[in-house]
C-alpha cells in the first residue's frame, strides 16, 4: 500500500498505462485510492489480453478495489485515470459511488465525462463524483500519441 500523495497516485496510473502499452494495449492506467490515501487497486487496459471489451483500466481497478474492501461501493474512494473515462466506465464510476475522479488527458472522441455522453450530467445518473481533469495530462497524452503513431 502506498501512503497519501496525489502526484504519486497519478504517476502510478501513468506507470500502469505505460505497462499496458508494452502489452500492445491502449495505454490507459487507473488507480483507486481509499479514504486513508492508500492505493487499494491499480490496473491498465487488458481488453486484448483478456479478449474482453469491458477490461478497461477503470473497470479492472474498480473490481479489484471492491474485492479488496469486500464491498460493492467505493463511497470514500477516489479514482485516478490517465484518460477521460468512456461512457461505460463513467457509468461504472457512478454505480461504484466513487467520491472523486481525477483524469489526465481529455478524450473528445470517446470520452463520456466532459465529452460525448456526459454521463454525470443526466438526471438518471444516481451519483456524480467530483471531477478534476488535466492531472498529468501532458504525460498521458504523450503515451497515447506515441502508441497510436507507431500503429499508423
Amino acid at each position: 500500500m502506498t501512503s497519501f500523495a496525489p502526484a504519486n497516485h497519478m504517476q502510478r496510473a501513468l506507470d500502469e498505462a505505460a505497462a499496458a502499452g508494452t502489452r500492445n494495449e491502449v495505454p490507459v492506467g487507473a488507480v483507486v485510492v481509499g479514504a486513508d490515501g492508500r492505493i487499494l487497486a491499480s490496473a491498465g487496459n487488458r481488453t486484448r489480453e483478456l479478449k474482453d471489451p469491458t477490461a478497461h483500466a477503470e473497470l479492472l481497478a474498480i473490481r479489484a478495489a471492491c474485492a479488496a474492501l469486500g464491498a460493492e461501493r467505493l463511497t470514500d474512494c477516489d479514482l485516478y485515470v490517465t484518460l477521460e473515462p468512456c461512457a461505460m466506465c463513467a457509468a461504472a464510476i457512478s454505480f461504484a459511488r466513487i467520491r472523486r475522479l481525477y483524469f489526465g488527458a481529455s478524450d473528445p472522441k470517446g470520452g463520456g465525462v466532459e465529452h460525448g455522453a456526459r454521463v454525470f450530467t443526466h438526471a438518471t445518473c444516481h451519483h456524480a463524483p467530483e471531477v478534476y481533469g488535466g492531472i498529468g495530462e501532458t504525460e498521458a497524452a504523450r503515451l497515447l500519441v506515441a502508441f497510436f503513431s507507431e500503429r499508423r
